[in-house]
């Protein structure tokens, strides 16, 4: 995307781990090695200017907010670094296509023995882009077509239409973004959607018609995002043997939300991770805002991962969530959980875990979930070091329970009830990482503790999302 350069004040490195070659235009003037050192680590400089050449739309305040660490660099090395990580900031804005940066000494009347100049070098993204990829979800693949209006107002506002066609689900969406100059993790945005979804496992379709409007912003470590919905939803019969409790599900209905997001995530990948843990946390309210469905929606992910000895990774994982409806109205099969399937308690089929009717799966107001996983490199490491690296061997232990509870029980009959007709399962696979995109699993799985009506998968079974148990 681009590089830092830089003019000799005095003679600088050719090249470094962070700021790559110096490029034809560095002057270098031959000096002993360690005169050399003593120059770039000891030798104060100011920056004096920092300009820009490229830019077009852009508003100066944004981009005065992104380079402001520049001025503070007192010397060489702190210049050339500070400079490495505004133009980081820059690129994250996503309004530029190409960030190059150039740093010379300073001309003119003014210009000070110590005085250096830096240039930003900018290509500004056209008005309106396209993109055409493929996505991979939940054991789910879907086409995704995109037009975006980069930098709408001058300061990274982004307006984007996608249109999404996938094998259970098709949608398209308008969506605004905004962040806060200075500030990209504070960012507010609005969204327009319609969602078709096919839900085969409880012979049930879903239209949402809807509208969001949520708030990112970070504190400390954590990461927090407030979010309202207002959606309508419109249920329906996939087939025609559909059972009667999801006949009785069918309608329309009117959800209004407020929800809240923290994350607290220091994984080294989110697909394959080899270190790291991740902490999720998720509250709803659904009713005092509006609408004609009410409820209090908990869950919580969990995962740990620890590097081995024989470049092995242990991983334990555990979710967890309660919905609790407010007044006499029972809960939606929209709103409730579900489990069983490739991405959390393998060995089952999709969805097919806990209440179910004639063979649909209605879903469950409580649950938890927990697994233990060991990768190793394949034996023998065929392409180490390259195309070979993509893969690990897998073995897993997996478990869990969906159910509904009697709130007027007390949380020791809950527990208790949680704690009966646990499914697990245990076996072994091998693992596909696609890029930072998905990652793909083919294990031979073998259930246990299978309770009547749950739908199981014994021995093979393939799995694609980004998000696994």
């Amino acid at each position: 995307m681009g590089t830092v350069h830089a003019r000799s004040l005095e003679p600088l490195p050719s090249s470094g781990p962070d700021f790559g070659g110096l490029g034809e235009e560095a002057e270098f003037v031959e000096v002993e090695p360690e005169t050399k050192q003593e120059i770039l680590e000891n030798k104060d400089v100011v920056v004096q200017h920092v300009h820009f050449d490229g830019l077009g739309r852009t508003k100066d305040d944004i981009i005065i907010c992104e380079i402001g660490d520049v001025f503070k660099a007192k010397n060489l090395i702190e210049v050339m670094r500070k400079s490495h990580e505004a133009r980081e900031k820059l690129l994250r804005l996503g309004i530029f296509r190409q960030v190059d940066v150039l740093i010379d000494t300073c001309q003119g009347d003014d210009a000070l023995p110590n005085g250096l100049d830096v240039t930003f070098e900018v290509t500004e993204l056209r008005r309106l882009t396209g993109s055409y990829n493929t996505m991979v979800g939940n054991n789910e693949g879907s086409m995704v077509l995109g037009l975006k209006l980069p930098n709408l107002l001058g300061r990274a506002e982004k307006v984007t239409f996608q249109f999404s066609y996938g094998t259970k689900e098709t949608s398209y969406g308008l969506s605004f973004f905004k962040p806060r100059p200075g500030n990209f993790e504070r960012n507010f945005s609005v969204n327009l959607y319609k969602v078709t979804g096919q839900f085969p496992w409880s012979s049930l379709r879903e239209t949402d018609r809807g509208m969001s409007a949520e708030y990112s912003f970070p504190i400390w470590k954590t990461s927090h995002t407030v979010k309202w919905e207002g959606v309508w939803r419109e249920l329906g019969c996939l087939s025609r043997t559909a059972s009667f409790a999801v006949r009785k599900e069918s309608g329309h209905s009117l959800k209004s939300s407020l929800s809240h997001a923290m994350v607290i995530d220091s994984r080294n990948s989110s697909i394959l991770p080899r270190r790291g843990a991740l902490l999720k946390v998720n509250q709803e309210l659904a009713g005092y805002t509006g609408g004609d469905v009410s409820f209090i929606k908990e869950d919580f992910e969990l995962q740990l991962n620890k590097q081995l000895i024989f470049d092995s990774v242990f991983s334990a994982s555990l979710w967890g969530g309660m919905l609790v409806p407010i007044g006499d109205k029972p809960s939606s099969i929209a709103d409730r959980f579900y489990l069983g399937g490739p991405t959390s308690v393998r060995g089952f089929s999709m969805h097919s875990i806990g209440p179910q009717s004639e063979g649909d799966y209605l879903g469950g107001e409580a649950y938890w979930a927990g697994g233990l996983h060991l990768y190793t490199p394949l034996p023998f490491r065929p392409g180490q070091g390259g195309f070979g690296e993509l893969f690990r061997t897998h073995f897993f232990l997996n478990a869990g329970n969906l159910c509904n509870l009697n709130y007027g029980e007390g949380p020791k009959a809950h527990i208790r009830k949680l704690a009966e007709c646990i499914r697990w399962s245990y076996g072994a696979g091998i693992v596909l990482r696609l890029g930072n995109i998905a990652r793909l699993e083919l294990n031979y799985c073998i259930p246990m503790g299978v309770q009547t009506g749950d739908r199981i998968c014994d021995g093979v079974q393939f799995g694609a999302g980004i998000r696994f148990l």
